[in-house]
């Protein structure tokens, strides 16, 4: 009892971090340890949303695939042959959910009849058409980066610095390139706008 009591105050990923402490979670939960469950779930969760949304999910859907993605990790713990590549992992499981949740087939739109008579609360033609133009062409920019920049900068974008880590760990970059090379990546994106006659 003394000794499962010791467990728990000090399990035995305290103190790890990145991929050490993703497959020491790892471990203990293909033992069984909730504690174990529940950490990796509070240390990624914010790496799996981030793919989710910048996948051009609404927030319904991306918590939706979140669940997804868990549900289908804890199902097959034993067969993921790398716990030190769980990160990857995620993101790779994640991006194929949201692809295939948004290769669904679009609601039948409104009649002209009923859209009439429903009052809109989007914005007017002119301002959308603004920003529809500026969307597109930064789609654009983003388009024509190399892979590696577009792999980062989504992971970034929603992120912020504090996730900078999760990001290193899942591109298995070091931790201190995160931030030079994102600004690399943004510049050459700047360059691009540029080229075609608009900015960011």
């Amino acid at each position: 009892m003394t000794d499962a009591r010791t467990a728990e105050a000090d399990p035995p990923w305290e103190g790890l971090r990145g991929h050490d402490l993703y497959a020491a979670c790892m471990h203990a939960a293909r033992m069984g340890n909730r504690a174990a469950m529940d950490r990796l779930v509070a240390e990624l969760t914010p790496l799996v949303w981030q793919v989710a949304r910048g996948n051009g999910l609404d927030r319904h859907t991306a918590e939706d695939v979140v669940q997804t993605v868990w549900l289908a990790l804890f199902r097959h713990l034993d067969r993921l042959a790398d716990p030190r590549a769980l990160a990857a992992w995620l993101i790779t499981t994640t991006r194929r959910e949201a692809q295939r949740v948004g290769a669904r087939p679009s609601p039948v739109p409104l009649t002209d009849e009923l859209a009439e008579s429903v009052p809109s609360t989007q914005p007017a033609p002119e301002a959308e058409a603004v920003r529809g133009d500026r969307d597109r062409r930064l789609w654009q920019a983003f388009a024509r980066l190399p892979q590696r920049c577009q792999e980062l900068l989504r992971l970034t974008v929603l992120a912020g610095r504090a996730e900078y880590r999760l990001v290193a760990d899942a591109l298995r970059m070091p931790h201190g390139s995160i931030g030079p090379t994102r600004g690399r990546c943004l510049k050459t994106m700047r360059d691009l706008l540029e080229a075609q006659g608009g900015s960011a």
